[in-house]
């Protein structure tokens, strides 16, 4: 059996090692724990590192998107007629000629030391400064002649609905140009990019009028061939009637030799109608403001809320709308109202200025295409012009309707005329 004092001494080991078990447990489990809180913490770090990525990339697909609804919108506009110039000028000529202005002015900056481009001076190659920058000057001529191709591509390709994209495309190659040339401090000026942003902005205006001109030149010549042919039908009608009067005239005077009162006294209220018709002919072509204004749509073409609501000093009007149903539109046009006003011009100006706010093309005045249907423009060619002798509210679109019954579709209901 253990003394007294073995047994002592076997009771402090003991508790020795129990206190360094203890010690070893809470050393262990500390570390346990800092372990944990350095792998929470670097969780949380790479959450937070995730999520401000996540955040980034939202906040650029954001930009982006914006980007192109802009870009769109300014497509969209383009396509309706509506071009925001940069730089108003009168006309194509005046573009052209700023522009050969502002070229002058871009060869005079390319020239040596005419600011285009932009660097150190204190560069230094081998020890060398000239040798620093005659390396400089090498490769700032090599990144001016990058940024240049860019501009020139972008003013050969140049559309006017393209514009913002090529600024901004012309930008980035000025920011990629600063990004190579950063250790020699290489960058194209902020004046010579101003110059070419302005020669795009030029060129895109010069485009857009140059199509405007054309557009006005052809809608001119159709506005005088309308003319023309309207003044042939009146002098061929002239003529008919006129030939029409002297056959009668002669029949006349045989009925009065021949002592046929009655016969002769009926032919004169022929021949009083036939005079009517020509003074009616003679006013109409003296008076330019007269004719027929019409409201025609096309439902297979263009659907059923766009009219076209013009006027035409035909005798026939429909050979207008029949020359409108040309192979430039799949279906036929249908016939609305046709309304003779001896003062035409004044109705259909009229019309055009109360569906101002609908009007299709917002830049050229020519084209009388306007978001509204017949049956809202009826309305307004009622108020005025009075009271109106037939108008079809409804389009047959007979063409329109059985094509689409060939191909299995469901045509729309048939057209129904309100007179």
């Amino acid at each position: 059996m253990l003394d007294a004092v073995e047994l002592e001494e076997v009771k402090r080991r003991l508790g020795d090692d129990i206190a360094e078990l203890q010690q070893r447990h809470t050393r262990e489990f500390e570390q346990a724990q800092q372990a944990h809180r350095q792998v929470e913490a670097a969780h949380h770090a790479e959450v937070a590192r995730a999520v401000a990525e996540s955040e980034r990339l939202w906040a650029r697909i954001g930009e982006l998107q914006r980007q192109i609804v802009v870009t769109e919108d300014i497509a969209a506009l383009q396509e309706a007629g509506v071009y925001e110039y940069a730089h108003p000028l009168d006309d194509s000529v005046a573009y052209k000629a700023e522009l050969a202005v502002l070229k002058d002015e871009i060869k005079a900056m390319n020239r040596k030391d005419g600011g285009a481009v932009q660097a150190t001076t204190n560069f230094t190659l081998n020890d060398s400064l000239a040798e620093g920058r005659r390396m400089v000057g090498e490769f700032s001529k090599l990144l001016l002649r990058a940024y240049n191709n860019e501009a020139d591509n972008l003013v050969r390709g140049m559309k006017p609905y393209k514009l913002a994209t090529a600024k901004e495309r012309l930008g980035k190659t000025r920011s990629t140009v600063e990004k190579l040339g950063r250790s020699m401090d290489i960058r194209i000026s902020h004046n010579y990019h101003r110059l070419r942003l302005r020669e795009l902005e030029l060129t895109a205006d010069h485009l857009n009028k140059l199509a405007e001109e054309k557009e006005r030149e052809r809608e001119e010549k159709a506005r005088l061939r309308e003319e023309r042919l309207a003044q042939a039908e009146l002098e061929r009608e002239k003529a008919r009637l006129e030939k029409e009067r002297r056959h009668y005239e002669n029949a006349l005077a045989a009925l009065r030799a021949k002592g046929d009162e009655g016969g002769a006294q009926r032919l004169q209220g022929q021949i009083d109608d036939i005079a009517k018709a020509m003074d009616d002919v003679e006013e109409r072509a003296a008076n330019v403001r007269a004719g027929y204004v019409y409201v025609i749509s096309n439902l297979g073409s263009f659907g059923e809320r766009m009219v076209k609501v013009g006027m035409t000093r035909r005798l026939d009007p429909l050979d207008r709308v029949r020359e409108l149903s040309d192979a430039s539109v799949p279906f036929n046009f249908d016939v609305h109202a046709l309304h003779f006003s001896n003062d035409a011009v004044g109705v259909e100006a009229e019309l055009h200025r109360r569906l101002a706010d609908k009007r299709v093309n917002r830049v050229n005045q020519r084209r009388e295409f306007f978001y509204a249907t017949p049956a809202e423009v009826r309305e307004l060619l009622e108020s005025v012009a009075g009271d109106l002798l037939q108008y079809t509210e409804t389009s047959e679109a007979a063409e329109y309707r059985q094509s689409v019954a060939e191909s299995g579709g469901e045509p729309a209901p048939a057209a129904t005329a309100a007179d």
